[in-house]
């Protein structure tokens, strides 16, 4: 929870200190179903295999919902920042996901697509099948997407992919016996973005 508050405070003040409060900005909010599937190299045979005992992949399905805030530039790209939160379920396990990113926005064609990346940090947290521990582990990646704006203040978000790196939930963090990697986490999502203005 210390983490989370720190990223927050990290990030508003970077904003503060890059871009110009007579800026004009652009601010988003979403709420989207997700898709994850979870990769790793080395199946986990313990009692809290997070991917399931003698298992190296499951997929987790769930909502994603936060919301970005585009600075205005000279440029026809935006920079700003994104905060989000993805709650997950699979293979009787849960995944909570709060990751704070630096968001690169654009619309590099007259068209209404805008296309965006946005490298991410935060917090994983993890519960194996049929216990009640939680592990809390450093989560990095990267997150693209491409939203079609519209006049009406809803953007439709055609698909946004991720990619990180999570150690979760093991045999390892929880009960000491085998060593287990860092998770591959993909993202695969899709919906709508509320923008102001």
């Amino acid at each position: 929870m210390k983490l989370r508050s720190l990223v927050v405070v990290v990030g508003m003040a970077l904003a503060s200190v890059l871009v110009p409060m007579r800026a004009h900005a652009q601010t988003g909010l979403y709420i989207n179903p997700i898709a994850m599937p979870i990769t790793n190299s080395v199946a986990d045979h313990g009692l809290y295999a997070f991917l399931g005992q003698y298992s190296t992949e499951a997929t987790f399905w769930g909502v994603n919902f936060g919301g970005y805030h585009d600075f205005k530039t000279a440029y026809p790209f935006k920079v700003g920042l994104d905060i989000r939160d993805s709650i997950l379920h699979g293979n009787s396990a849960k995944l909570n996901n709060f990751l704070f990113g630096v968001r690169l926005a654009g619309k590099p064609f007259s068209a209404p697509w805008k296309p965006y990346v946005e490298p991410v940090l935060g917090v994983g947290t993890s519960r194996a099948p049929y216990t009640v521990i939680h592990v809390n582990k450093f989560e990095y990646g990267v997150y693209g997407g491409l939203d079609y704006e519209t006049k009406h203040h809803i953007d439709f978000r055609a698909i946004e992919i991720g990619y990180s790196k999570l150690i979760t939930a093991s045999s390892e963090t929880i009960g000491g016996s085998d060593v287990i990697p860092t998770s591959t986490l993909y993202t695969v999502s899709t919906g709508f973005v509320i923008r102001f203005p």
